[in-house]
């Protein structure tokens, strides 16, 4: 069952003391209440490293009976992760614990991912043409795409919306209000067609607005595809995973006319954006894969292990 969206087990309490007993490190994920309650029944006597992934945006009425147990739970444990620097500097959370916060950005898998098949790019240029503005994703409330539809208005290129969810009606009558011709929504798409639209696009813009999104892992999956961004600055890692001015352009949250000027720099300006793609897919190398994020927390689970013996 779920509380204030937080995924209860009775299960969970009997399957975790099981496998604390022979674990060397427990690895908790935050935000997860649940995840505090079973520190505090079972895993206090084991090493414990919490990736903090996000703070708690939406369910202010339950943080109010959480906040005590989540302060003790963070300063209890060994190691406290961040995703990114612009998160432990931004995060009221993160800020005030007295401890150094960990760095470790999260990663993907490049092997995972399908190269799109010839006959998919040809699919795809077929329907959307090539050049286009990309975003990727579930619609949701905090991901902006608002903001995108009205800085298309008067854009002369095109911007492809993938993804479905509750928030398609509401763009769809957005568009139809505006009478854009230069939007269109796709619906969901595969993996192999996602990367095949990420093949074709010229950059892919990323307008989330609120600190709900607090990494991005569409824009590692842009950097591996070796393409430009635009993001908006809301003080979370996606102004890490795009660097300003390198890996592409970063500009406020819900501004139109920002968003659109960026857009136009990288549709005026190939060669730049060929660079700044080439740019993402190098920062790709060196901080995203799954790889690299896998040894810095190897050497950490090393670390805290050795500090309890």
């Amino acid at each position: 069952m779920d509380i204030a969206s937080v995924p209860l087990s009775v299960r969970a309490l009997w399957e975790f003391r099981r496998h604390a007993r022979w674990a060397d490190v427990i690895h908790y994920q935050y935000p997860w209440p649940f995840a505090d309650v079973l520190y505090f029944l079972w895993g206090r006597g084991k090493p414990a490293v919490v990736s903090y992934q996000s703070d708690i945006v939406k369910q202010k009425w339950a943080l109010k009976v959480y906040a005590p147990m989540r302060e003790c739970f963070l300063r209890a444990v060994d190691s406290v992760v961040a995703t990114s620097p612009g998160y432990i500097r931004s995060s009221d959370v993160l800020s005030r614990l007295p401890r150094e916060i960990a760095l470790i950005p999260n990663g993907i898998e490049e092997s995972e991912y399908p190269q799109p098949s010839a006959e998919a790019i040809r699919k795809w240029r077929n329907r959307v043409g090539e050049d286009f503005f990309l975003f990727v994703g579930v619609p949701r409330y905090y991901k902006g795409l608002h903001t995108l539809v009205e800085a298309a208005n008067g854009f002369p290129g095109k911007v492809v919306i993938a993804g479905d969810g509750p928030g398609v009606a509401a763009l769809q009558e957005q568009i139809a209000d505006a009478g854009l011709s230069n939007v269109e929504l796709v619906g969901h798409v595969s993996e192999e067609d996602k990367m095949g639209l990420l093949h074709l696009c010229r950059a892919f813009v990323f307008p989330s607005h609120v600190r709900t999104e607090a990494f991005g892992m569409a824009l590692v999956e842009a950097s591996m595809a070796s393409r430009p961004m635009v993001t908006c600055d809301i003080s979370t890692g996606t102004t890490y995973v795009n660097e300003e001015g390198v890996t592409g352009h970063v500009v406020p949250p819900e501004d139109p006319e920002r968003l659109r000027s960026a857009m136009q720099d990288l549709l005026d300006r190939a060669d730049v954006a060929r660079e700044m793609g080439e740019a993402a897919r190098r920062r790709f190398d060196e901080l995203f894969t799954a790889d690299a994020m896998a040894g810095r927390y190897e050497a950490l689970y090393r670390e805290v292990a050795m500090a309890r013996r």
